[in-house]
């Protein structure tokens, strides 16, 4: 049995309410998000996540099991390839979506998600996503785990962030490497 509690409205609004008209958003939330074509807008709405932007806190910090996120993206935008260590949802909200993933052995697929179409990539899959649609798209993100960890990218795209005078420092966060990329 579930023990019960209790809330005040003050409490629901300070601690477990996220207004999207509130929201913060990083355009720099990832290593790749300043190349070109991998630029989009990362809104935290529950928990970390896997962001790479330290200045990026949620309204909603108690993330037990899940993290929430919004991505803002511009026809043809999106992330590069990357792997998690949990399971990533992806489930589009406007427009349509290209979810990408790459096999072992090189063979590359992808699908397109319609208006409210949900898929769930799986643990170690190199995944990326782009709007492919005409218009402004926005994605509802969940990934999986209290501690999910952090996106291993693969050596192109450091090298190619880097390039754009981005890195991330000792602690997996984004770091500016010169003032080309601010």
């Amino acid at each position: 049995m579930v023990e019960r509690i209790d809330a005040s409205p003050e409490y629901m609004e300070s601690e477990r309410i996220g207004r999207y008209g509130e929201l913060k958003s990083s355009a720099k939330a990832f290593i790749d998000a300043l190349i070109p074509g991998y630029e989009r807008d990362l809104y935290n709405i529950i928990g970390r996540g896997v962001v790479e932007d330290k200045e990026l806190l949620p309204p909603i910090s108690d993330n037990r099991d899940f993290n929430l996120g919004l991505i803002k993206a511009e026809p043809g935008k999106g992330a590069s390839p990357h792997i998690h260590a949990t399971i990533e949802v992806f489930f589009a909200l406007t427009g349509k979506w290209g979810i990408y993933w790459q096999n072992q052995d090189g063979t590359e697929h992808e699908t397109i998600l319609e208006q409210y179409d949900t898929v769930s990539v799986p643990i170690g899959l190199s995944r990326g996503f782009r709007n492919a649609g005409d218009e402004t798209a926005l994605m509802l993100a969940i990934v999986g785990g209290t501690d999910p960890g952090r996106v291993e990218w693969p050596q192109e795209t450091v090298d190619m962030a880097r390039e754009h005078g981005i890195g991330l420092d000792e602690n997996g966060d984004l770091a500016v490497l010169d003032s080309a990329a601010q």
